[in-house]
This record gives C-alpha cells, structure tokens and sequence, in this order.
C-alpha cells in the first residue's frame, strides 16, 4: 500500500512538472518578425526600410556615423532620425509589449493544487486531501482571447509603421527648413553688402557735391534694416538647425551639421484630390490601425459573451482517512477521484462588461469613421496648399526678381542721368532686396508642402504623377 501511495504521489508531480515545462516552452517572445512587418510598412509608406529595432541598438550609433561621414542628404536625414529618434525608439517597445501579450493570450493559467492536512487527537495517521484542478472555462475564451491580442499586435505595429512615416515627413520638412534658412541667412549677407555698397556711393556722392545728407541718412538707415535682417536670419537659421537635430536625435552642435541637398525643384504636376483622396485610403496606417483596433474590440467584446461562466475547475481529488493510533481497522487508505469546481453566475453574469466592451467596439468604430472624414479633408488641403505654394514661389522666382532687377537698374540709369532722386534708386533696391527674400521664403514653403502631402496620402508622391490646375 505505502509503495501504490508513493506511485499515486510520483504521478501528480510529473503531472505537475510536464505541465510546468510545456509552459515554459510555449511561452517564446521574439518579436523580429514583427519589426520586419514595421520595416515592410515603412518602406512602402517613405521608400525607406532603414528603421530602429530593439535587438539592433548596438549597431544605431556606427549606422549615424556612417551616414553622417560625407553631409547629409535628405533620404540620409531622414534615416538618422528613424534609426536615432529617441522617442522612435521608446514607441517601438510598444510592438515588443504587445508581442509578449499575444503570448501571454495563448496561455492556460497555473493549474490549482490544494492540500489539507488534518491531525487526529490521539495521535496516527492524519486525514490528508489533496485536489489538483485547471480552470477549463479558458478553453472557450482561448480563441477570443487570442484574436483581440493578435489584432492589438497588428494595431501596434501599423501604429508604429505610421509613427515612423510621420517622423519621415516631419524631417523632411525640418531638413528643408534649415537648408531655405541658411539660404536666407546668405541672401541677408548679399543683401547687407549690396546696401553698403550703395550708402558708399551716396557718400562719395556728397563728398563730390552730387548728393546730399538727405541721401547718405537714407541709404545709413536701409543699412541698419539690412544688418538687422542679417542677425535676425542667422538666429533663425541656428533655430531651424537645432529643430533638425531635434528630429535626428543628435546632441551635436547642430552647426556641425553638412546638408547637402538643395531646396527641391518644383514637382510634376498633381494628381486630381478625389485620385489623392482613394490612394490616401488605401495607404494611410492610421486608417489601417484603426481597423486593427475595430477587429480587437470586436474579439474582447465577443471575450467578454464567453465570460458569462468565468471559473470551470476540472480536476483530481485524493484523500486518505485518518488512522487512530492502535486503530487495527483495514477500512480503505485512500479515495481517489475526479472534482468539478463552478462559478454560480447567479449575481453577476458579466453584464456589465459585456455592455462596456460593445460600446467600446462602437466607439473605436466611430474613431475609424472620424480619421477617415478628417483624411479626407486633410488631402484636400493638403494638395490645394501645394499647388498654391509652387505657384507663388513661380511668382515670386520667375516675374517678381526679374521685374525688380530691372526696376533697379533704370532707376541707377536715371539718377546718374540726373532724370530721378536718389529715394527712387532706394526704393528700387528695397524692393529687389524684399524680392529676393520674397522667393527663397517662397520656395522654403514650397518645398515643405511636399513631405505634408506625403504625410496626407500616406506615401511618396514620388511614386506617381499629381496634377494641380494651378501649378
């Protein structure tokens, strides 16, 4: 009997070892297929696949080296701040996080062992109950379970993947910033040097008895104008620089910084908004992580119907009588046999859960519908602001520099004819001078309605042909 005993004890603990291990072994976290998801996504949404893994970190800083070694191009710019962007980085554990809960879903809980031990008063053998059960009500909630952590997982990478275009767009239009204000700080300079040159003239001028102090004090005044736009543009262009390391997660004195591209040409035409609006809808990640979070709303709320019966313990029961000291009864040493453990659901039947999570499925519906009204609007404006952008900076660049050139130089023809006063060549130069200003800023802004209309239709408009009526 003792050895039928110890047979029955070794069971229950390779039972319980067995399913120790079996969990153990199950539960794997790695979630480097998820981050090469992230990197699929954003290759299609920004043409660039360079993008920060957590497995990968020992490699960032040697990756930013390596691309900061000759200056920095656009695409290179845009690549430090997904591999270097520090609040990129802490969004990317997201995806880990919700790898380990898809795990964690696929789990049963720990099975239950209970063990009573109750002692005789004259002494022997003690009544000893021992019950191993499983909660098999998991069994049914298993599959919800699994598809709501699935869905937040695809939600959570497709969020990151639209993270990452966003930052891409952002740096762009920072890296255009800083290039149109270290374009304004040397037209400021070329400026200031064209002013100088004139309050020189005007001053030889009254020397020989051909100007005035009226003249010199003119032209002494639009040189005090130009030396303060020169230190105005330089802080600006200082400012726009540190906006950019802020983008590219670099600590650097941001004057270190080589950027190489030059403000981009104007694009080929756009494409009609309604064509805009449908490729939006097919590409934008928000849309798609929306639709994730729909479909986890929808497992957690069918979930919630399979809780009604939250507790269904199925296990084993043993049990041994007691046996009195001196007691010679031969009665039976043990019972063995199966234990049933249920959850009344006679008060609370999940109601209340079941209620909350179907409003919280309808609410993330409304989300979806809500991000899909506003994209609409938002490529609208989006591809209206560019093509009004391009078609100012044409303005600007192609009529108004020219026309104010040519102003200019009548007007030093005329003076030194004697056919105008000295404010009139004045006049001409200042507005050359704001011309000048005029079509850098013009292009600046142009340029950065392109990474906007990218941000708006959720990828490179480079990949096809846009047409705008005013372009």
């Amino acid at each position: 009997m003792q050895q039928h005993r110890q047979t029955l004890w070794n069971g229950v603990r390779l039972g319980l070892l067995l399913t120790g291990l079996g969990g153990a072994g199950c539960a794997q976290v790695n979630p480097a297929p998820d981050f090469e998801q992230v990197r699929a996504r954003v290759r299609n949404a920004t043409g660039h696949s360079n993008v920060y893994r957590p497995d990968e970190n020992a490699l960032v800083e040697e990756r930013v080296r390596v691309l900061r070694e000759e200056g920095l191009t656009r695409d290179e710019a845009v690549q430090v701040c997904l591999l270097n962007n520090p609040r990129f980085q802490a969004a990317a554990m997201a995806v880990g996080m919700a790898r380990a809960d898809l795990v964690q879903s696929g789990l049963l809980s720990n099975p239950t062992l209970g063990v009573s031990m109750r002692l005789p008063s004259g002494g022997g053998l003690a009544n000893l109950d021992v019950g191993l059960a499983q909660n098999i009500a998991e069994l049914w909630q298993l599959p919800a379970r699994q598809n709501a952590a699935q869905a937040e997982l695809d939600a959570a990478i497709l969020e990151l993947a639209h993270t990452a275009a966003h930052l891409a767009t952002q740096t762009q239009a920072a890296y255009f910033a800083a290039i149109g204000a270290d374009a304004l700080h040397a037209v400021a300079v070329e400026n200031c040097d064209v002013v100088r040159l004139a309050t020189e003239a005007a001053r030889m001028r009254r020397e020989t008895g051909a100007g005035s102090d009226l003249d010199v004090n003119l032209a002494q005044a639009q040189l005090l104008d130009a030396e303060l736009a020169v230190a105005l543009a330089r802080l600006a262009a200082a400012d726009a620089r540190r906006e950019l390391a802020v983008q590219l997660g670099i600590t650097d004195d941001a004057r270190t910084l080589v950027l190489v591209d030059p403000l981009p040409e104007r694009p080929a035409p756009l494409s009609d908004g309604e064509v805009l609006v449908a490729r939006a809808r097919a590409h934008r990640l928000d849309l798609r992580a929306a639709e994730h979070e729909s479909k986890r709303a929808a497992a957690q709320y069918a979930l919630e119907m399979r809780r009604v019966l939250p507790t269904v313990e199925a296990g084993a029961a043993f049990e041994r009588d007691e046996r009195r000291a001196g007691d010679g009864s031969s009665g039976r040493p043990f019972i063995v046999g199966p234990s049933l453990g249920l959850e009344l659901p006679l008060f609370d039947q999940n109601q209340a859960q079941i209620a909350r999570a179907e409003f919280a499925w309808r609410q993330v519906e409304k989300r979806r519908e809500a991000i899909d009204r506003e994209m609409v609007q938002e490529v609208r404006s989006a591809a209206d602001h560019a093509a009004a952008a391009w078609k100012v900076h044409r303005i600007c660049a192609e009529e108004s520099v020219p026309l104010a050139e040519r102003n200019l130089a009548l007007a030093r023809e005329a003076y030194n004819a004697g056919g105008t006063s000295f404010l009139a060549v004045l006049e001409a130069q200042r507005f050359f001078l704001q011309a000048r200003t005029r079509a850098i800023e013009s292009h600046m802004r142009a340029a950065q309605t392109l990474p906007a209309l990218e941000r708006a239709v959720g990828t490179p408009i480079s990949e096809g042909r846009m047409q705008c009526n005013d372009m």
